[in-house]
């Protein structure tokens, strides 16, 4: 099998160190909370390389550490923090159970996508011992030393540190610089044991006093053990290449004398809308988020398959609704198959389709050509039971589990005696009473497929099940854009929502009365709600023809969901409003007269003041420098003009920063208007985060809005140049 190498940077063909064992090590789960996607891709890369090695006729011993000391990364060691112990204070938990229960968890989901269970899951806790003696060797080597109970690795001493990613000098200084360790001798240095501050429950006795490992070290501790000093194969994803497999090399190959890995395999990054799949962006999605809309796990492994594992792959629920229709389609045709009765075959037909699929998967895991090629060999001429034969034999490797298929759509001895009854009635021409029989076992779950030839019946897949009954978008452009169009009515008020039921009907129920005097049309985006509101949207939408309800099949990022009723908007006036301002009357008038000026580019009720760009102050009335989103109106021509917004603004917080500096900088003017009849209430997006959660993600998009807009203070009404707060604004 050939693979790309990371330290070679070339694709390799892998040669056992031992004939007919292969030593493959992957980096596994840090269990203080679910496995996201993007973990789980990495480890399919690394199911699929194994596969690929076992249907070779290869023993894979393959060991899969479990991290449940903490995520060592050294900057958060160095604030006396532990994710694993901070997890378990906040729920409640022992560091012991919340490790534990989170293991478990990632067991299952593995079981679920079909991923075969390593040889061995070492976890970090059982092998503190082994890490104390790898340390040992590293001081007694000239490797590390020790100051005040913590030990560090002198990366100086090792003079191919860097050779795996490439970050080295002043690169490697940047990327640690972040690790304010006054006892370190360099600050390119790691810690590989750290001394136990105060109250710490994680902590282990050592020759160096009570403490506790370092990130690196425990891998490289537990490979070692269990595969020896000297690897086949070492993936992991790609954000572990530094400092973590870094790190390894240097520690092992320090340790030991001897090469650490002979190939190492990385797998890129799952992207979500176009973002990395990370907490911080509110994208890392979970098994468990797929099941409840109704997607079978087995659906993401299909996904994965359609990109290399050293290609990023850009996941939507968009994709994963082809995938699932995918995975159901072979389960289909492995269904079809099996029924064929023939004996005019010969298995041996299939044999240049076998060979061309194992040269594919053997070169680089080329999976998405393996995946095009069964569907190639499906539509072929061959014989159903032959194509039976080889889509089984692909399956070794593409591990979808076809072959469960005839077991899992089998049907009870009671919904057979219905279907004898119903093909009685239809034989009779009683069609009628046939109809009834089709409708009853549709309600139980169970689908009645008539062919020319034949009737057969199976349980609905939990997908089927699921679909609902109105249409979901992934994305905006999912939506056509009707900003070309001519006006229809004279305001689009657009309004986006996100649970809060109570919130939505109070918005709504002031907007009901809008109107007398004006054409209106309401168009609500769904954003991923759970809590009802799709329901009473729907249901709303039936008694009252002005709603245009549009669901998403997951929570897009605000600028996304308000881009969306931009691009469907027919209104000659458009209105952002916010399910927390309540309507207490008819604020038409004054701000459609305020935007009869052709200057005005955007009003509202809510303005903002600043003198230096840093910080920005509510004003009662008059021209502003921005206007906030719960009241932002403006003429759906101007859209034209400045464009949409900027779907990086994940996060509802200072994008109407961003986008009434887009206007200002076209030459318009932003108006707030006093006394208009809107009251704010409780913003529940903001109060249901922590204050930690509030400043990162606020932080974030204000970064974004000063990268574009901190030089312009010639937009400002009153700009002060010698005023430098660097605070952000305000409003919530």
């Amino acid at each position: 099998m050939k693979l790309y190498n990371t330290l070679s940077k070339s694709i390799e063909l892998l040669r056992p160190i031992d004939a007919g064992l292969v030593r493959m090590y992957s980096c596994g789960p840090t269990v203080y909370r679910y496995a996201h996607l993007g973990n789980l891709r990495s480890y399919l890369m690394a199911d699929w390389i194994r596969r690929v090695l076992e249907a070779e006729g290869l023993k894979v011993m393959h060991v899969k550490n479990i991290t449940d000391v903490g995520h060592m990364r050294q900057e958060v060691l160095e604030r006396g923090e532990d994710k694993v112990i901070a997890s378990a204070l906040a729920e409640g938990k022992s560091p012991q159970e919340i490790a534990l229960f989170y293991t478990e968890a990632f067991h299952r989901d593995e079981e679920k996508l079909g991923i075969r269970p390593a040889t061995y899951f070492p976890k970090a806790t059982d092998h503190v011992s082994e890490m104390i003696r790898v340390t040992q060797r590293l001081i007694e080597n000239g490797y590390a030393y020790e100051i005040q109970g913590n030990v560090y690795f002198s990366v100086a001493k090792f003079s191919e540190y860097g050779r795996l990613s490439g970050n080295t000098g002043e690169d490697l200084l940047e990327g640690v610089r972040a690790e304010a360790d006054p006892l370190k001798k360099d600050p390119r240095d790691f810690t590989l044991w750290k001394a136990a501050e105060h109250g710490r429950v994680l902590k282990w006795s050592s020759p160096w006093g009570q403490g506790f490992p370092g990130w690196h070290i425990e891998c490289s501790a537990m490979a070692t053990k269990y595969l020896g000093e000297h690897l086949d194969i070492h993936t992991g994803g790609v954000d572990n290449i530094f400092p973590h497999h870094e790190g390894e090399i240097a520690q092992s190959e320090g340790a030991f004398g001897n090469p650490f890995v002979q190939l190492w395999v990385h797998g890129q990054h799952l992207m979500a809308d176009g973002v990395k799949m990370a907490k911080s962006t509110a994208n890392d999605y979970t098994l468990e988020d797929l099941e409840t809309k109704g997607f079978e796990p087995m659906a993401f492994r299909y996904l994965c398959l359609t990109a290399r594992y050293g290609s990023r792959l850009n996941f939507t629920f968009t994709a994963l609704n082809a995938a699932q229709r995918g995975l159901h389609r072979l389960r289909h045709l492995v269904w079809d198959w099996a029924y064929f009765e023939s004996d005019q075959f010969t298995l041996s037909d299939g044999e240049n389709w076998s060979k061309e699929f194992w040269d594919v998967v053997s070169t680089d895991l080329d999976m998405p050509r393996a995946l095009a090629l069964t569907w190639t060999m499906s539509k072929s001429l061959l014989h159903p039971k032959v194509k039976l034969s080889l889509i089984l034999e692909f399956d070794e490797v593409l591990g979808l589990n076809l072959g469960d298929t005839q077991q899992e759509w089998q049907v009870p001895t009671s919904i057979g005696a219905q279907m004898v009854l119903r093909s009685k009635f239809r034989g009779a021409g009683d069609y009628e009473k046939a109809d009834n029989i089709r409708e009853q076992l549709d309600s139980q779950g169970f689908l009645i497929e008539d062919g020319l030839e034949s009737t057969r019946v199976r349980p609905k897949s939990i997908w089927e099940k699921s679909r609902k009954v109105w249409q979901e978008i992934s994305s905006s452009k999912d939506v056509e854009s009707l900003l070309s169009r001519p006006n229809v009515v004279d305001v689009t008020l657009g309004l986006i929502s996100c649970n809060y039921l109570d919130d939505l009907q109070r918005c709504i129920k002031g907007m009901s009365k809008l109107g007398e005097r004006y054409s209106v049309e309401i168009i609500v985006v769904d954003n991923g709600s759970s809590d009802g509101s799709s329901y009473w949207l729907e249901e709303l939408a039936l008694m009252d023809t002005r709603l245009k309800v549009i669901h998403t099949d997951h929570v897009l990022g605000e600028a996304t969901a308000k881009n969306i009723i931009l691009k469907q908007s027919l209104g000659e006036h458009l209105i952002l409003m916010d399910t927390s301002v309540e309507v207490t009357g008819d604020f038409l008038p004054k701000i459609l007269g305020a935007l009869s000026d052709k200057n005005v580019g955007v009003v509202g009720s809510w303005g903002l003041r600043s003198k230096d760009l840093r910080h920005f102050d509510e004003i009662e009335g008059g021209y502003s420098d921005a206007m906030q989103a719960y009241c932002f109106a403006f003429r759906r021509a101007c859209v034209l003009d400045v464009d949409l917004m900027r779907e990086s603004f994940r996060f509802y917080r200072n994008l109407d920063l961003e986008y009434s500096f887009c206007f200002l900088d076209k030459g318009y003017k932003i108006i707030s208007l006093d006394g208009l009849p809107l009251k704010r209430h409780e913003h529940r997006v903001w109060t249901s985060l922590s204050v930690e959660e509030r400043e990162k993600l606020s932080l974030a998009n204000f970064r974004r809005f000063l990268k574009r807009c901190g030089n312009r203070r010639d937009l400002l009404i009153e700009p002060d140049l010698m005023h430098h707060h660097h605070d952000d604004h305000d409003h919530n």
